[in-house]
């Protein structure tokens, strides 16, 4: 597990990092309170990904398609208003999980039984207005 503190305009350089990281986890959940950054942690993943579409949180639609310059296909979840686990399943969550590609997911916890065994795991905290802690690891409760 790595801790560390950031600045909101660190975000570029901390999403290299992240990517680098991870390595080939295409699952990747975020954590935090309302307004910690997970959406603007996203955005700048997105960004180094070179997304070419709108990135923007997808809660009234819970996921969003994006495609980068190079063709791939990212997903970006947030399940914040969802009340049943089932509901994702009927949008087909699990396919998306196994498609091999990125899935960015805000507010997994409403997921229920649903989250992958494997997954890269981002905790973020507000710290102050322009500072935040962040915590990152590789989660695998397959093994």
């Amino acid at each position: 597990m790595i801790e560390k503190e950031y600045l909101l305009g660190d975000l570029p350089s901390l999403s290299e990092e992240l990517l680098s990281v991870a390595g080939k986890e295409r699952i990747w959940i975020f954590q935090g309170q309302m307004g910690a950054g997970k959406t603007t942690m996203i955005k700048a993943i997105c960004d180094h990904l070179q997304v070419v579409d709108p990135v923007s949180s997808p809660t009234f639609g819970i996921v969003n398609h994006y495609e980068t310059a190079q063709g791939q296909t990212l997903y970006h979840f947030d399940f914040y208003r969802m009340e049943d686990p089932m509901e994702a399943l009927d949008i087909g969550v699990e396919e998306y999980f196994h498609s091999g590609n990125y899935c960015l997911i805000e507010w997994a916890e409403n997921l229920g039984g649903f989250i992958p065994e494997q997954f890269f795991l981002i905790k973020l905290e507000v710290l102050s207005e322009d500072k935040r802690k962040i915590t990152y690891q590789h989660i695998d409760y397959a093994h």
